[in-house]
């Protein structure tokens, strides 16, 4: 049941502050689609597509007409490639990856996830041909996005997987180097990875969902970084830190009031199941939609400085509570991203010096979902990109929640200069990494590191 004052308290936040649905994702499962003949196995992948998601485009903008609220993202996410085309050689998974990119324009959609692999605790031979494959299909596709989940807490962490990874990275950045190695951005690697996520370029079908579904991603940092602001100047007396946080809560109630609208009218238009509204707050290059200017409408002044962190996780807790009261469909990261050249605060954060690789490590502790969209030299080694992922993997791990690197190492370009990538991508300077080099042991090492005690926990 939806209120009158709620609906006409959401429409201000559309006019004023940046309020939209940030993706319309559509889950599709692929696995009956398998076959030995690699032209059968993409005609069934193609028709499947097109059965489900010939309508997405027109009905997401019906629904946008309908209720004035922007739906900026259309997208596919299937079941994990590894997986549906196991048994095939490089060129099978090459011909899957070309369909998926064809049909993803045919259909009007932006991106189609699930070009991923599960090899947290070990990898089949087709999982290690998905992965050899990466930096061809990420450099050769426009549309078709990648992931490998490297790590869970119940299996550990699959240290061969990561230690291949800081190689594909290394050859994806250079087989895009005329668009700033732009290919890895189209890459996650990730720990505990959810099975519902509607946001690229991490989301896959997983294990568990339906034939079909339709998954929704609000955003809304313009709206938090408002009601903050109006918030603390127009209280009586200096609020505390909890009555912040009351409020950063309210203001997510209705957010996720708006995905669960907008998802369940997509799904029932369609005939498919509604699945999750996915909470987190995903920032873009423009100003004022940024999840730094939120940090710095509590008082942080100087993002990457000492207070960032606890902020940071002040908000993630609050846009979840206020979430889930709002929802009973509520999945994927939900929380707070920290994608650094996508968000003008943070990036420029970075430009001043005052936030740092560390840092952003530190803060990816308290929030969702990890190092994403950061810049580094390109002249940095396969085995220290690895070491960079086992880092950010084991903080997941450890932790019993989703982290994920989404780092770019820029070809020709050294820490200071700056790496563009356009569009929603954004850009910002590229950052050092400290201590390159000096990890190549540890990754040679390889094999799975176990999986963590959980009853001895501190």
């Amino acid at each position: 049941m939806y209120r009158t004052e709620d609906v006409l308290a959401t429409l201000g936040m559309v006019r004023q502050n940046k309020l939209d649905v940030r993706t319309v994702t559509m889950g599709i499962d692929l696995h009956s689609c398998a076959s030995p003949d690699p032209k059968d196995l993409c005609e069934r992948i193609a028709a499947r597509l097109r059965k489900y998601a010939g309508r997405l485009k027109q009905v997401c903008e019906e629904v946008e007409g309908r209720y004035g609220i922007p739906i900026v993202n259309r997208r596919i996410a299937v079941s994990p490639i590894a997986g549906v085309a196991a048994g095939h050689d490089t060129e099978g998974y090459l011909a899957v990856a070309r369909t998926l990119d064809a049909v993803a324009e045919e259909v009007g959609v932006d991106l189609v996830g699930g070009f991923s692999a599960l090899v947290q605790k070990g990898w089949t031979e087709g999982e290690q041909r998905l992965i050899l494959a990466l930096p061809e299909v990420l450099s050769t596709t426009k549309r078709v996005c990648a992931s490998v989940n490297v790590g869970t807490t119940a299996a550990g962490i699959n240290m061969d997987a990561i230690g291949e990874l800081g190689r594909v990275l290394v050859e994806t950045s250079k087989r895009t180097a005329s668009h700033d190695g732009f290919g890895c951005a189209k890459l996650v690697i990730f720990a505990n990875a959810p099975n519902d996520n509607p946001f690229m370029a991490g989301a896959f079908h997983g294990a568990g969902e339906p034939d079909c579904v339709i998954n929704i991603g609000v955003s809304g940092p313009g709206v938090v970084k408002a009601a903050v602001e109006s918030f603390v100047a127009n209280s009586p007396t200096r609020p505390t830190l909890g009555e912040i946080a009351e409020e950063i809560k309210s203001t997510a109630f209705r957010v996720t009031r708006v995905g669960e609208l907008i998802g369940r009218e997509v799904a029932s238009r369609l005939g498919v199941a509604f699945g999750i509204v996915d909470l987190s707050l995903a920032p873009t290059p423009q100003v004022g939609d940024s999840v730094g200017e939120i940090l710095q409408a509590m008082g942080i002044s100087r993002l990457g400085g000492p207070g960032s962190t606890a902020a940071l996780a002040l908000l993630n807790d609050a846009v979840k509570k206020g979430g889930s009261y709002a929802s009973s469909s509520v999945g994927g990261l939900s929380g707070a991203f920290i994608a650094v050249s996508e968000d003008s605060a943070l990036a420029q954060a970075v430009e001043n010096g005052d936030l740092t690789l560390a840092k952003l490590e530190a803060m990816t502790a308290v929030c969702s979902v990890g190092l994403d969209m950061i810049a580094v030299p390109g002249d940095t080694d396969a085995e220290t990109l690895s070491a960079l992922i086992a880092d950010e993997v084991a903080i997941g791990v450890i932790n019993h929640k989703t982290t994920a690197v989404r780092v770019i190492p820029v070809p020709g370009k050294k820490a200071g200069e700056r790496a563009v990538f356009g569009g929603l991508f954004g850009e910002m300077i590229i950052l050092p990494v400290h201590a390159p080099g000096g990890s190549g042991a540890f990754i040679r090492h390889g094999g799975r590191i176990p999986a963590p005690l959980s009853s001895l926990r501190n």
